[in-house]
């Protein structure tokens, strides 16, 4: 990581995650290249329009007024080169976001600079860029439409699945190839083992970093588990966390129930899923991003 991003929670968006460029990508793909980079300098006095992750990057911005000196970067990373990429940089100025490393990638994928920068996580509407990240070690995660309700206080709540997210896929690997009495089973005889992690490990370390700097009822981040996990299966997901030294702030074992609104009432401003029918169904309430990791997505 670069020595002055080294205390800092690091989070790469992309220019379609950011901000709305339906449009210019309907020119892209009808009319190709030439006649996109035409249409973008044309309009480089013209900002973008919010995308996705637009309202997720704002509170994360916002985070940075708790402390004296900036603790949350975001870096943006494009398939945009340059000279296309000038309007992201206008829009960026236009919406007063506190945004100044990128990287503008000329056509190519712009994950392979997603190490290089530091990042904690990796958030995408390019599904390929997400696989990429997520096989070099990175959290990472599609963003999908959603139709949800933008949470409007300062109080930035994180939401993740257990399993092939925070966890490896081993206990649902089991619950795949063998059902849920045989997942079930293992789970209790593995109770006091930990699980491995997985690959948003280091993220919600990252996350646990900044908010042991505040007492827990006063701090800007907050956390909550939204599993399809019920007991007996929640004890080894207690004493993994123990065993990490993480603290989540909730914990949600629904044994299967539908957790879109949980997630509503929790109040999540993004939520992480490997299983994708579990994302579509989130994303009617909150801002979602499918992990594509773990047995259900090979």
């Amino acid at each position: 990581m670069p020595k002055d991003l080294e205390n800092n929670l690091v989070i790469a968006i992309s220019s379609q995650a950011l901000f709305d460029l339906r449009d210019s990508h309907r020119v892209f793909e009808q009319e190709g290249l030439t006649a996109y980079s035409q249409y973008q300098i044309e309009r480089e006095a013209e900002p973008l329009e919010p995308g996705e992750a637009f309202p997720l990057v704002q509170k994360l911005l916002r985070v940075n007024e708790r402390f004296d000196s900036p603790r949350v970067e975001i870096i943006l990373l494009s398939r945009n080169s340059a000279d296309t990429g000038l309007r992201i940089f206008n829009s960026i100025e236009h919406h007063r976001l506190n945004i100044s490393r990128a990287a503008f990638c000329g056509g190519r994928s712009p994950y392979r600079y997603v190490s290089a920068f530091g990042c904690h996580l990796f958030l995408s509407t390019h599904g390929e860029d997400v696989a990429n990240a997520l096989n070099h070690g990175i959290a990472a995660a599609t963003l999908l439409a959603s139709s949800q309700t933008r949470s409007s206080d300062n109080e930035l709540r994180f939401a993740f699945d257990g399993d092939a997210v925070l966890f490896s896929d081993e206990a649902e690997r089991v619950y795949k190839q063998q059902g849920l009495e045989a997942f079930t089973r293992s789970e209790k005889a593995s109770a006091k083992t930990p699980l491995s992690g997985g690959p948003f490990k280091n993220f919600l370390q990252a996350l646990h970093r900044l908010q042991a700097e505040f007492p827990p009822e006063t701090g800007p981040i907050r956390t909550a588990l939204v599993t399809a996990r019920s007991a007996p299966a929640h004890e080894r997901v207690v004493l993994t966390l123990r065993d990490w030294n993480i603290r989540i702030d909730e914990s949600l074992f629904l044994g299967g129930l539908d957790k879109g609104e949980f997630l509503k009432s929790y109040g999540a401003d993004v939520f992480f899923d490997d299983q994708l029918q579990h994302c579509e169904s989130a994303s009617q309430n909150v801002a979602t991003g499918h992990v594509p990791h773990g047995v259900v997505n090979e």
